[in-house]
C-alpha cells in the first residue's frame, strides 16, 4: 500500500529513467550497510526450500528472476538478490560502450501496467561489465545478456557477438544471446534460421578456443510466427543449446487498450502485463516442441505471483520479471515467492520443480484449495 501510494503521488511523475536512477541508488546503498543488508536478508530473501530449481548446472534459490534490461551494468545485482529474486540477468551488454537511443526513451502507459521501451542497449561495454563481474562474490546467480553493438553491421555480427562472449563468458553463471530487441536496426533478421545458425555456430567456436563451459541460451521476440518460433527450437535442438529465454518487448502495440494514447512515440517494444497472453502461448509452443530438452526461461507480463504459477505450469522452469517489479515495488518478488512456496504444498510437492509442465495452473487467489494437476500425487509424509 505504501509503495502504491509512493508509485501515485511521486514516482509516476519522476522521468522513468530518473526513477529508475534513484531505486538503483537506494537498494545498493542498503545492500552495501551491513545491519540493512541482513534486514533484507532475512525479510525478503528466497530461502524456502519448496522455491528451489536445479538447472543450468545450477541451484537457485527461487525460480524468480530478474530479466535483463534492469541492471544493464551489473551495478546492484546483489541488492536485486537481498530483494528475493533468485538469479539477476545483467545487460544487454555490447562489446562496445554506447550511449543507447536519445531520450526520452522509456515511457509509463500506467492503464495497461506497461512500458514501452526503445533504450537502445545504453551500456558501458562488455570490458567495463567484466571489470565488475570479478569483484563480485557468490551470493547471487548472475547471466549475462549480450547483444550486437550498434555500430556493426549485421554481416560482422558473430565477430561482435564474440568479443562480448570473451570478455563475458567466463565471469557468468550462464549466457544468453539477445537477438531480439526491436531497439537495436535489423537485429530481428539474426532470428532467421541461417543467420542465427552462423552467430550459434561463431559463439560455439569462441568457447570452445578458450575452453569455456558455460550454458549458452537465445532471447527471442513474441512477434515471431508459429513456424519461426518451431524452427528457432529445433536450431536450439541441433546446436546443444541449454534453454531459450521467451520473450523480449512486442513492437505490436495493437495489445494495448488505448494504443492512440502513445501514437506520437515511434519505435520501441512493449512490455508488462499486455504481453503476458501472447508470452504464454509462445511458452506453451516451444514446450511442445523441445518437451524438458531444453531449459525454458518464460518473461513478459508477469505481474501477479499467478502469472508467475501459470508460466510455471505451461513448461517454464524459470520466469523472469522487469515491468510487473516496477509496478509491484520493492516487496513484490517476496510475495510472488511465498505465494509459490504455498501453491506447491498444497499441491503436496516438495518443490516447485516438480510443478513443471503440469497442465493446469489453477488459482491463486488467497483462498487455499487448488486445481494443479501434476500426475500422481506424492506421499505427505
Amino acid at each position: 500500500m505504501i509503495y502504491r501510494a509512493l508509485f501515485a503521488v511521486v514516482l509516476r511523475r519522476t522521468p522513468v529513467e530518473g526513477a529508475h536512477r534513484l531505486a538503483v541508488l537506494t537498494v545498493r546503498a542498503a545492500a552495501r550497510i551491513p545491519p540493512c543488508a541482513a534486514v533484507m536478508r532475512r525479510l525478503l530473501c528466497a530461502r524456502d526450500p519448496a522455491l528451489r530449481v536445479d538447472a543450468l548446472g545450477l541451484s537457485f534459490p527461487s525460480p524468480l528472476g530478474v530479466a535483463a534490461g534492469m541492471d544493464k551494468d551489473a551495478t546492484w545485482f546483489e541488492g536485486l538478490g537481498l530483494m528475493g529474486f533468485g538469479y539477476v540477468e545483467v545487460g544487454t551488454v555490447t562489446a562496445h560502450p554506447q550511449p543507447g537511443n536519445p531520450r526520452p526513451r522509456l515511457f509509463r502507459i500506467p492503464r495497461d501496467r506497461a512500458l514501452l521501451n526503445r533504450m537502445g542497449f545504453p551500456n558501458s561495454g562488455a570490458r567495463e561489465l567484466a571489470a565488475r563481474l570479478r569483484r563480485r562474490g557468490g551470493g547471487v546467480i548472475v547471466g549475462v545478456n549480450v547483444g550486437k553493438s550498434m555500430s556493426a553491421p549485421i554481416a560482422s555480427a558473430g565477430v561482435d557477438y564474440r568479443a562480448s562472449v570473451r570478455q563475458l563468458a567466463p565471469l557468468c553463471d550462464y549466457l544468453v544471446l539477445n537477438v531480439s530487441s526491436p531497439n537495436t536496426p535489423g537485429l530481428r533478421q539474426m532470428q532467421a534460421t541461417e543467420p542465427l545458425r552462423e552467430l550459434l555456430g561463431e559463439v560455439r567456436r569462441e568457447l570452445t578456443a578458450a575452453a569455456i563451459d558455460v550454458p549458452v541460451l537465445i532471447k527471442i521476440a513474441p512477434d515471431l510466427n508459429d513456424e519461426q518460433i518451431d524452427a528457432i527450437a529445433d536450431l536450439a535442438l541441433e546446436h546443444s543449446l541449454d534453454g531459450i529465454v521467451a520473450v523480449n518487448t512486442s513492437a505490436d502495440r495493437s495489445m494495448l487498450s488505448a494504443p492512440s494514447m502513445i501514437a506520437a512515440i515511434k519505435g520501441g517494444g512493449i512490455s508488462g502485463a499486455p504481453l503476458g497472453p501472447r508470452a504464454l502461448e509462445v511458452l506453451r509452443r516451444l514446450r511442445r516442441r523441445v518437451g524438458d530438452r531444453l531449459v525454458l526461461i518464460s518473461v513478459g507480463g508477469i505481474s501477479t505471483p499467478e502469472d508467475a504459477w501459470e508460466r510455471i505450469a505451461a513448461g517454464a522452469t524459470l520466469v523472469q520479471a522487469y515491468t510487473g517489479f516496477v509496478y509491484g515495488g520493492p516487496g513484490w518478488p517476496a510475495r510472488v515467492n511465498r505465494l509459490l512456496a504455498r501453491r506447491v504444498r498444497e499441491a503436496g510437492a516438495a518443490s516447485v520443480q516438480e510443478l513443471v509442465g503440469c497442465r493446469e495452473a489453477g488459482s491463486l487467489d488467497g483462498h487455499g484449495g487448488t486445481s494443479v494437476e501434476t500426475g500422481p500425487r506424492p506421499p505427505s509424509g
